[in-house]
């Protein structure tokens, strides 16, 4: 049964647009490569009582690969059960539960029937594997996809299979009924802004929120007033929230950064200590996300991470050829030491028995 996004909990929709934390879920894994149910939903509840506010399976961060091995279905309704089964009312209101769609149309449709048959809020949609097809084309496949559940845009970055995409492409996107959000990760200036202005051109910038999916300019992106241009005025756009893989690790500490930054816009003071902020975040997550290997250890830079807090027993993924890169442990060594106050490894040595339990 398809799902419209006049049918989510208003709940929902209020956290959605007042901003969150959305944590791109990871895949656990046992040493023989194999699905570790015990540790997955460990991870769930480590999200749930950091305070984030939903989360994202079946994306990037979650290995698209789960597709091809058999796992889609069961790493979805593991997060969604763990979940309801961890916290009935998530503080008071529902998680946004989001599950990533990839490939062709058929595959993006059947992935979004699934992910409504479970429970889950709406799909974020790879475009990954329509490489080379054309506006049009890839405005079709968004319609039939929206057609089952709400979407949330995805620019993903090229540089981990994501395609170059106009501004022309984000406002017909924008003006598809059945979409809610946009999350922003080209890891560009300039195409960030495309995303913005596409959906300000749209006239829709009251319906469907943006979020930042760049990770190396997290603090910022939520800081900043956008400012784009529709019938020769401006129109502002802030982006309130983000749904990012840097914050699958440290999540409490990203919830309070999240937290003081709106506590700074809505007062009007951002001081140079929370300008700061963002560069270090960005330095960590230079060495989270392997950029000085073209991000080939952003998934295991994550998984070292929550691997170092037990969270995990290995940094394992399904491609067993990719690992931390060569110094790759040394730079995540170096953050540690000069950022100690950007981790929450205390909070999590204090939970871990019970989440694991």
């Amino acid at each position: 049964m398809a799902l419209h996004r006049s049918e989510l909990p208003e709940a929902v929709i209020d956290l959605l647009f007042g901003g969150t934390v959305i944590p791109a879920h990871p895949l656990a894994l046992t040493a023989a490569r194999e699905f570790d149910p015990v540790r997955q939903r460990a991870l769930t509840r480590y999200y749930i009582d950091a305070g984030s506010g939903g989360l994202a399976v079946g994306v990037h961060a979650t290995q698209f690969e789960i597709r091809d091995v058999g796992l889609y279905r069961p790493v979805l309704e593991c997060a969604m059960e763990a979940a309801a089964d961890w916290a009935d009312d998530w503080a008071g209101r529902p998680p946004i539960m989001i599950a990533g769609l990839a490939g062709g149309t058929a595959q993006a449709v059947a992935e979004a029937q699934t992910a409504v048959a479970i429970g889950y809020h709406a799909g974020l949609l790879s475009l990954a594997a329509m490489k080379g097809a054309s506006d049009d084309d890839l405005i079709a496949h968004c319609n039939a996809v929206a057609a089952e559940i709400p979407l949330v845009g995805f620019y993903l970055q090229p540089a981990v299979g994501g395609i170059l995409l106009s501004v022309n492409f984000w406002k017909r996107f924008a003006e598809i009924d059945n979409v809610i959000a946009v999350k922003t990760a080209p890891f560009n200036r300039y195409r960030t802004l495309d995303v913005i202005r596409g959906v300000v051109e749209a006239g829709a910038e009251d319906r469907v929120a943006v979020y930042t999916g760049n990770d190396d300019h997290i603090v910022l992106d939520l800081l900043e007033p956008f400012t784009s241009l529709r019938d020769g005025g401006e129109v502002r756009v802030q982006i309130r929230g983000g749904l990012l893989g840097h914050w699958s690790v440290w999540t409490m500490r990203a919830v309070e950064q999240l937290a003081r930054i709106h506590a700074a816009i809505d007062a009007s003071t951002v001081d140079a200590d929370l300008l700061a902020l963002n560069s270090k975040i960005t330095d960590c997550n230079r060495a989270i996300f392997d950029v000085e290997h073209d991000f080939a250890g952003c998934i295991p830079g994550c998984h070292e991470i929550l691997r170092r807090q037990g969270l995990l027993d290995g940094t394992w993924c399904l491609n067993p050829d990719e690992m931390l890169s060569p110094g790759q442990a040394e730079e995540l060594d170096r953050v540690y030491a000069g950022y100690p106050d950007l981790n929450d490894d205390a909070f999590v040595a204090e939970n871990l028995e019970r989440w694991l339990g």
